[in-house]
């Protein structure tokens, strides 16, 4: 088969645990998009969270917020914002069990709790800026994806609480909180159906919970070897850690690099 276009998932994919792209990766990119095989960033994280990653591998297009906002070389071809009335739900029941809440759109986020302790610990391991405050931010704004910020054993009091929504633990201290119809895939097929390509021509790197549709849903699933165990099942081959080559062997498996 001959793959005309590749995802990556970036935390744990495309950087290491320090946040880095290691160098290997810098170059294996840099070789994919020589030959002509488009290379789109798919990711959990907001656009605003990844642009001077973008940027430094010199990727114009991406499958963000988990499938709710895609952009094709710059120009946004797909937007799935949360209804309003689903936020409204979960700001309220949020509020009884007193867990704090962050709300991202599609060019800014903000907090309903500058101060929480779970909120700076979980959007601080990403190596990026703090949410502004403001606590109504999803009244004016469309929001695409909400943190919920808790720890497992919370996790319990929102499972039915909200109809319409799902949450995704990336962190000992928070969830994505997103449609239930919304997943990477989804972001995916906007693109394929935009771009006329087939999924079987399609490959995907991922390592979270998050990229179990993503890797179903292409030609070729790849998990990385330092992906969670669950995720692996649902993937095709699994290549090495992030650190240890691991999307230089899976574009080599791929046959897309030499």
């Amino acid at each position: 088969m001959t793959y005309k276009i590749a995802f990556f998932d970036i935390d744990g994919t495309l950087v290491n645990e320090e946040k880095q792209i290691p160098q290997d990766t810098i170059e294996a990119i840099a070789e994919l998009k020589r030959s002509g095989v488009e290379a789109v960033i798919a990711t959990g994280r907001a656009p605003y969270f990844f642009k001077s990653l973008a940027e430094q591998l010199g990727i114009e297009s991406y499958v963000s917020l988990n499938g709710g906002y895609v952009v094709y070389k710059g120009k946004a071809i797909y937007s799935r914002p949360i209804p309003r009335e689903q936020v409204e739900s979960l700001v309220n029941h949020a509020a009884k069990h007193k867990h704090t809440l962050v709300f991202e759109g599609a060019s800014d986020f903000s907090s309903n709790n500058a101060e929480d302790t779970f909120m700076l610990d979980a959007v601080g391991s990403l190596k990026v800026d703090l949410p502004k405050y403001d606590p109504d931010f999803w009244r004016t704004e469309d929001v695409y994806q909400v943190f919920l910020h808790n720890e497992a054993d919370h996790e319990h009091l929102y499972m039915n609480a909200v109809p319409g929504l799902r949450y995704i633990r990336w962190h000992p201290t928070a969830m994505d909180v997103l449609p239930t119809e919304s997943s990477k895939a989804e972001g995916i097929n906007a693109m394929l159906r935009l771009l006329n390509i087939k999924h079987e021509e399609a490959v995907a790197f991922g390592d979270g919970l998050n990229d179990k549709e993503m890797l179903e849903v292409v030609g070729l699933g790849i998990a990385m070897g330092n992906s969670h165990e669950d995720l692996k099942p649902y993937a095709d081959y699994i290549t090495t850690h992030v650190d240890e080559g691991g999307i230089v062997n899976g574009l080599k498996y791929a046959q897309l690099i030499e």
